[in-house]
Order: C-alpha cells, then sequence, then structure tokens
C-alpha cells in the first residue's frame, strides 16, 4: 500500500508539472534562439557597429487570464557601464496582441502595435538598438524578455528612465519569459 501511495504520488506530480509545462506563459521567436548568438540583422548600426539595426519579430502565449497589457524590454547586464544597457523598452502592447512584427522597433516604419510606447534606449534613441559590445569583449548576453501586466497603461513622463519603466513593470508583472541571446564581435 505504502508503495501504491507514492506511486499515484509520483504519476501526480509528473501529471501537473505536464500541465503546467504545456500552458506556461512563453516567448519565441524565428529570428532568435536561446542561447544562440544574433545574426547581423540585430545588431546596432552605428557605435563602430554595422548591422541592420532589425528588431527580431517576437511570440509570446500562455499569460495569465487577468493580462491587462503586455511590455517586452532588451536588456545586456554585461555591458561596462556598471548598470548594463537597455537596447529597447516598448510597453502599453494591447492585451489582445501576442506578437512583435520583425523591425516593430523602427518608429519610421510603423511596425508597433497601436496604442504602445517606445521609451528611450542607453543609445539615447527610442525604438529597438541593436547589439554593439566593445570590440574583442567576451560575449555580451541579450535578454529579450515579454511581460504580462495586470494594467492596461502604464503612465511615464516622456523622459522616463529605463530604471522607471523597470520598476513600473515589476510592480505591475503578473508572469514574464525571455529567450537570452549571445553576440560578440
Amino acid at each position: 500500500m505504502k508503495y501504491l501511495f507514492s506511486s499515484l504520488l509520483l504519476i501526480s506530480s509528473l501529471a501537473s508539472q505536464s500541465l503546467y509545462a504545456d500552458s506556461h506563459f512563453s516567448l519565441t521567436s524565428p529570428d532568435i534562439a536561446d542561447g544562440q548568438a544574433l545574426k547581423s540583422e540585430q545588431v546596432f548600426k552605428g557605435f563602430g557597429c554595422d548591422g541592420g539595426n532589425t528588431s527580431p519579430a517576437l511570440q509570446w502565449q500562455n499569460e495569465p487570464k487577468s493580462t491587462k497589457s503586455f511590455a517586452v524590454t532588451v536588456y545586456d547586464p554585461d555591458a561596462p557601464t556598471g548598470s548594463g544597457w537597455w537596447h529597447w523598452l516598448i510597453y502599453n502592447i494591447p492585451a489582445n496582441t501576442h506578437a512583435l512584427e520583425k523591425d516593430a522597433g523602427d518608429l519610421k516604419e510603423g511596425h508597433a502595435p497601436e496604442g504602445s510606447v517606445q521609451n528611450t534606449t542607453d543609445f539615447g534613441s527610442k525604438g529597438f538598438g541593436g547589439a554593439c559590445p566593445p570590440k574583442g569583449s567576451e560575449a555580451h548576453h541579450y535578454h529579450f524578455k515579454v511581460y504580462a501586466l495586470d494594467t492596461e497603461k502604464i503612465e511615464l513622463p516622456k523622459n522616463a528612465t529605463a530604471a522607471m519603466l523597470g520598476f513600473n513593470l515589476n510592480a505591475h508583472k503578473l508572469a514574464e519569459a525571455e529567450i537570452i541571446a549571445t553576440y560578440q564581435r
């Protein structure tokens, strides 16, 4: 009887883990992959780099049912600044949106979801700024992260810092998912 109870407990545990795995909030992309190097397309054009500066297409699924909006950030914690480097900050993405088109980070192209806001990056401009680590440094890690939020809108001043947005994202976060890509030159 003791073994039967242990077996049932194990089966129940495995089944619930399987159900959780199937409904886990996740982020995918046809353009980038977890643990893989970014392509030239996602490299910055400027600061000594000559890439395409194109944000990748991103898709997410299985967000919490109470999600009211999304935000996407790209952050490099390896930048030699003492505080990392923010490459992309887009928020107030409507809850019925589950993807960003390739190049949604180019403000001139207009591919970002209606109503979304793109904050100023550490390059000093709004929109996507690709990878551009110092020449000869070890591979940097680029955290492409989507947040499911409990609010429809985050209201920030036009000159809000990435830290101010990050504070608000963490205050309203229901779930997050990420892809960590690398780049070295």
